[in-house]
């Protein structure tokens, strides 16, 4: 059977169901497929950064989620057994502790609102595409079938099959020790609203309780390791704060990762997201959030090209961003990895180096702002020394759709009124405190800034090169002057 739809979304994680949902929320017609039969369940990604937690914003499901989850007001660092220093996270730094299956029944909800559902136990075997569309060969409990699609977005995971079909290599290496995960209870609180972080000679530890009372736990084990309750405390004795006892343990396994990146986000009409195009070490939060910033990243550009607005050249954008994401994702968890990975005989230095940098400030400047998504600035041909940041509170609102937003002060209100009318389709404007102008894509990022008449002069050739319906203009005049031609 052959069905035909504007995205095909495959893969219904947390980045395919964002994904879903958003276009949804823009208008665009989408089906989602997923090869299993039911949502995946155990323990998975559980901190979103208010990167990520943007997506679930743009779905109105924050406030609900914040009430399930935790959320995280500190990071606690403990060194040779005694607490050293706190990095303290403001609110435009601080994650919520939500399970991923949470997560993925909150996007699941926020789909079906917006008249979308997944189609489970349909596994994509194989890709054609041209110049007009996708199909997708699929097998499923009716047997065979195609599906076809304008577009198609990956988000089927680290083993993509889309990736695969495509012939994308996967560019990188395996980390070379596993991890290892437990969740249970301890015999005494701990501090709620901390992410913590113990060092000892032995190793690393991080541990975080959720809202259930319900611990967390990583650390870097060698192959092998026996995964009982007897190897999780002893690792708790050794590397974790004195007196940490587990007084239940519910789940423990060990998993290795890897970091890799596709050697391509965009194949014709068909983009890798989440897992799918990118993975490193899980340390620090980064992955689900990347991954959920790439949906964020991507649609409201395709839906802008599904609508008319927008010139399909924009979409070549998503895989020079993105991947500039990916790769500054991966050298910090890399760089996070070896420290938590550190023999023995370095952890003193690593203790003296820790202090140093938290004594410096670099944590704070750093380090936070890393991990909080704010630190990712795209490079972006808009004028103003702030282009490709991420905007600032201020200036920021809930994008209804894919139009960009001006933002400007009294003083330039006028001229950007003036450009929004005679550019409905493609731009909103509205005022704020600011002396200048900041364009700002519904993504979150500034396209372009300024204050100058040059600085407007360049926006106005930025949404030229944007505007599908101005470069249809252009081209129609073109070949309207040059028919006379010899």
């Amino acid at each position: 059977m052959s069905a035909r739809t504007t995205v095909l979304v495959v893969g219904a994680g947390p980045v395919g169901l964002a994904a879903a949902a958003e276009l949804r929320r823009f208008g665009v017609s989408v089906r989602v497929v997923d090869a299993a039969l039911h949502p995946a369940t155990g323990p998975r990604a559980m901190q979103l950064w208010p990167s990520g937690l943007a997506v679930l914003d743009d779905l109105d499901v924050l406030e609900e989620a914040g009430r399930l989850g935790q959320p995280v007001r500190a990071m606690r660092f403990t060194l040779a057994g005694r607490r050293r220093f706190d990095l303290s996270l403001g609110p435009a730094d601080q994650p919520l502790l939500l399970p991923q299956h949470r997560t993925e029944e909150l996007l699941d909800r926020a789909l079906r609102g917006l008249g979308g559902i997944v189609e489970r136990g349909i596994r994509v075997t194989g890709i054609e595409q041209d110049t007009t569309g996708v199909r997708a060969s699929t097998d499923g409990p009716g047997g065979p079938g195609v599906i076809e699609a304008d577009w198609l977005i990956a988000a089927d995971g680290v083993r993509s099959t889309v990736r695969t079909a495509l012939d994308v290599e996967f560019l990188g290496e395996q980390v070379p020790m596993p991890l290892l995960l437990a969740e249970g209870r301890l015999t005494e609180d701990i501090e709620h609203g901390a992410v913590h972080y113990s060092m000892s000679e032995k190793g690393s530890l991080v541990y975080a309780p959720m809202r259930d009372g319900t611990v967390r736990i990583y650390t870097a084990v060698p192959p092998d390791t026996p995964l009982t309750e007897e190897t999780v405390q002893r690792l708790l004795t050794e590397r974790g704060p004195r007196g940490m006892r587990l007084a239940r343990l519910d789940v423990v396994r060990e998993f290795t990762s890897a970091e890799r990146i596709a050697s391509r986000l965009r194949v014709g009409r068909c983009f890798l997201a989440g897992d799918a195009a990118h993975t490193h070490a899980p340390l620090g939060g980064q992955g689900l959030n990347l991954g959920l910033q790439d949906v964020r990243n991507l649609a409201w550009k395709l839906a802008g090209v599904v609508s008319g607005a927008l010139h399909p050249d924009v979409l070549d954008t998503y895989g020079q961003e993105r991947r500039q994401a990916a790769e500054q994702t991966v050298r910090a968890t890399h760089t996070m990895l070896r420290v938590f990975m550190l023999p023995p005989l370095a952890a003193r230095v690593r203790d003296l180096v820790w202090q140093a940098l938290e004594s410096a400030g670099v944590l704070r400047r750093w380090f936070v702002p890393l991990l909080a998504g704010r630190r990712v600035r795209y490079e972006l041909p808009g004028p103003g020394r702030r282009a490709g940041a991420r905007a600032p509170q201020w200036a920021l609102a809930h994008a209804p759709d894919h139009r960009l937003a001006l933002v400007t002060g009294d003083a330039a209100a006028h001229w950007a009124r003036a450009l929004a009318a005679r550019r409905p389709h493609l731009l909103t404007h509205r005022t704020a405190p600011h002396r200048g102008f900041l364009l700002v894509r519904p993504d979150g990022h500034i396209a372009a800034s300024g204050s100058t008449a040059a600085d407007r002069e360049a926006v106005t050739r930025l949404l030229d090169a944007l505007d599908a319906t101005a470069r249809r203009a252009n081209s129609t005049d073109r070949d309207v002057r040059g028919a006379g031609r010899p």
